[in-house]
């Protein structure tokens, strides 16, 4: 647990294969997008210059600094082939918001690897450790880096 570190702009370890090329959206961003409501496409992502892509790592998580983010991937997608970014509902009230609520489905997911993670652990992680574990052991994942996030976020 890192309460310390700026969520907005964190990486995880367990991203480490892809931090700095971008090559996937990390967590931090895909966390600000949910919140922002849109829907940005991996293709979205690799046609953005490097420059772009990091710039949104970068971005603060405000609600000022999501609304300024909802503009601008508006902006720059609406000329790329696939088309402007589609808006969603934005994240209220989703798993990795209530810290008061353990997540069944995490639950059995940590009981299936040996972890023993109790209410209390829960209510002390940053909303980032939450939003990474709860989309991470979603199904239909693949769950591959669902071991070494545990490890990296209940330490």
């Amino acid at each position: 647990m890192h309460p310390q570190l700026d969520q907005s702009r964190h990486c995880f370890a367990f991203e480490q294969d892809f931090i700095g090329s971008w090559r996937c959206i990390p967590l931090c961003v895909r966390r600000k997008l949910d919140l922002a409501g849109i829907k940005l496409k991996l293709s979205h992502w690799l046609a953005m210059s490097h420059e772009q892509r990091q710039g949104l790592v970068d971005w603060g998580d405000s609600p000022e600094h999501l609304a300024q983010m909802r503009e601008h991937l508006r902006a720059c997608t609406a000329v790329m082939v696939d088309g402007m970014v589609k808006d969603l509902p934005p994240a209220l009230e989703e798993p990795w918001q209530r810290p008061a609520q353990l997540p069944d489905q995490l639950l059995d997911a940590a009981r299936l690897r040996g972890i023993d993670l109790t209410s209390q652990t829960w209510k002390k992680l940053r909303e980032l450790d939450r939003f990474a574990l709860c989309k991470l052991a979603r199904p239909g994942h693949d769950h591959h880096n669902l071991d070494a996030a545990f490890s990296e976020v209940l330490g």
